[in-house]
């Protein structure tokens, strides 16, 4: 069994760790990142189911997993269960995957400190929002991320998501960030700011938004973070293997078949239709943190459809590959 702790080291230090260009961090690699769930059984973190999940995705071919983000219910866990839960994923995941861990707050010095407690594990990075609810300006906003960048020597996943957080990263701002050694990716749910830094020879970018995907990719983006991959993972493994082997209309085909299916999973607050659609699959239960709610009966029920109308994925080979 591959250990999941390691020497943390000196923390907090500008010069703590090597410049990470080039190819060289994980974080930057381009993919398919599963952002998981927290199962929750009686109000508490399943691990066990946690790591069955983390075991399945494994299997299905996705390129890394995001934990304690969003659609982790990360701000809901205490520090303890947070710790509790990346533990259970390494050990299931046993360096099969780079698994990236989600940190963020309102105040620098605890987000600081989340990194600097989950650095004993042997993690690909951080998944780091800036500070939500203070609206802070753009001096601001870059003051803490290169704090936290200081804090670690892991690199640094930006996580541009204005409508959850009050504020925005532009487009300029992230690429004056890239100029940290340890900042090297960013996940953008900001429709213009993928078209804009699409390319970008400066940091690796990711689509945060579900329905952007393809567009994201088939533009050059590097990979995608999308939680809706958890129902079908091997349908949007293939969906990525398509557009990197050019069968540009094939995935324009598949992503046809999975868009009802992403437009339900986030019809509800993220992520009550995830999760109930795992239940459905018989994967996870359905039960989310308060003061989030489980998922409507109708939505259910919608879900349930959709999923059934999803096709084989040798069906996508033999129908919509060119002959």
């Amino acid at each position: 069994m591959r250990h999941t702790e390691v020497d943390a080291g000196p923390a907090g230090l500008a010069d703590s760790g090597p410049a990470l260009r080039d190819g060289q961090s994980t974080l930057a690699r381009a993919g398919l990142w599963l952002p998981l769930v927290t199962p929750m059984r009686d109000g508490e973190p399943d691990l066990a189911c946690a790591q069955r999940l983390a075991a399945h995705y494994v299997a299905s071919g996705v390129d890394g997993l995001a934990i304690l983000g969003t659609t982790g219910e990360g701000g809901l866990l205490s520090p303890a269960e947070r710790l509790m839960f990346t533990a259970a994923v390494l050990e299931a995941v046993d360096g099969a995957l780079p698994v990236l861990a989600g940190v963020g707050g309102v105040d620098t010095r605890v987000v600081c400190e989340q990194v600097r407690q989950l650095d004993r594990f042997d993690l690909a990075g951080y998944l780091v929002p800036p500070p939500y609810y203070l609206r802070p300006g753009d001096e601001g906003i870059a003051w803490h991320f290169e704090r936290v960048a200081d804090a670690t020597w892991r690199p640094l996943m930006l996580y541009n998501v204005p409508k959850r957080t009050g504020c925005a990263l532009s487009p300029a701002l992230v690429q004056r960030l890239a100029a940290h050694p340890r900042i090297v990716a960013v996940k953008e749910c900001d429709a213009a700011g993928l078209r804009a830094l699409a390319g970008s020879q400066r940091l690796a970018v990711f689509c945060g938004e579900d329905a952007a995907m393809l567009d994201h990719l088939l533009a050059g983006g590097d990979g995608v973070v999308p939680a809706s991959a958890h129902i079908r993972p091997d349908l949007f493994v293939r969906l990525l293997q398509l557009v990197a082997a050019g069968h540009v209309e094939a995935a324009q085909a598949l992503f046809a078949r999975l868009a009802p299916l992403v437009a339900l999973l986030f019809s509800e607050p993220n992520p009550a239709p995830v999760k109930a659609a795992l239940a459905l699959c018989g994967m996870a239960g359905p039960e989310v943190r308060r003061p989030l709610s489980p998922a409507s009966r109708a939505l259910q029920e919608r879900l349930e459809q959709a999923i059934s109308l999803l096709p084989a994925v040798e069906d996508v080979d033999s129908t919509l590959l060119p002959a």
